[in-house]
């Protein structure tokens, strides 16, 4: 019998302007869908001009510069219109949706949606379920006590997986697919028995107990700091940002 995480899995990323959720912007996304481990991968990218200047740090990071952005990429509502369609209909067919550090990109997407649609990713999604799986979360949870950072690039070292052209959103979606791949093939005898469903479920919880882990190393190293024990997504836009 096949396991679910050998089958059809989709994967989101996004490139930014930065690292805020409430107040960066998208400038480049991609959804990648793949029917079986091994299969033809299946690649929708979005390019956007996000109508703001990207800082150079972000720009060193993906390589995505102003005039670049404004010479090919797309005013944000019908993109973000586009990804978000793109995205519920994907969860409707039933497909895990593989989003790395999903709390960053999905409320990112959110932000974008209520900025330029006056919507939400919740009405997008209108009552459909996202089954998302979080290959940090995972790790974190599974193999708590590795030490060393768990970025994208980190993990697919550790996992052995493939990661070209790092920093591009088809790039990291496709490599955090096949993460999710390597996660629960090692760990199968502790993920196997769980669904798609199921395992959305614990990944509530675990990356809850995780920020409060991380909540409490920050005090302990003398420099308080919240976080957001929220996954897959933040809650509402505050008013203020």
């Amino acid at each position: 019998m096949m396991h679910w995480f050998e089958g059809p899995l989709a994967a989101f990323d996004t490139e930014t302007t930065g690292v805020d959720v409430e107040r960066d912007r998208i400038v480049s996304a991609a959804l990648v869908a793949q029917d079986t481990a091994g299969g033809r991968v299946r690649v929708t990218r979005w390019l956007v001009n996000p109508g703001v200047p990207v800082p150079p740090g972000a720009t060193d990071i993906h390589g995505l510069t102003d005039d670049h952005l404004q010479r090919n990429g797309r005013w944000p509502a019908p993109v973000m219109d586009e990804i978000a369609r793109a995205l519920a209909e994907s969860c409707a067919t039933g497909r895990p949706l593989v989003v790395m550090n999903a709390p960053f990109d999905l409320t990112l997407l959110d932000r974008e949606l209520r900025r330029h649609r006056a919507s939400s990713l919740t009405r997008y999604l209108d009552g459909v379920p996202m089954r998302v799986v979080d290959p940090r979360v995972l790790d974190k949870h599974l193999d708590r006590y590795r030490k060393g950072r768990r970025t994208l690039t980190d993990l697919c070292a550790s996992y052995e997986v493939v990661l070209d052209g790092a920093h591009d959103a088809a790039a990291d979606a496709t490599a955090s697919l096949e993460l999710v791949r390597a996660v629960c093939r090692r760990f199968s005898t502790r993920l196997e028995r769980l669904s798609p469903s199921e395992l959305h479920s614990r990944q509530v919880s675990w990356h809850a107990a995780q920020a409060r882990g991380l909540e409490a190393w920050f005090a302990k190293s003398g420099t308080p700091e919240a976080v957001d024990p929220s996954w897959p997504l933040r809650p509402e836009l505050p008013a203020a940002a």
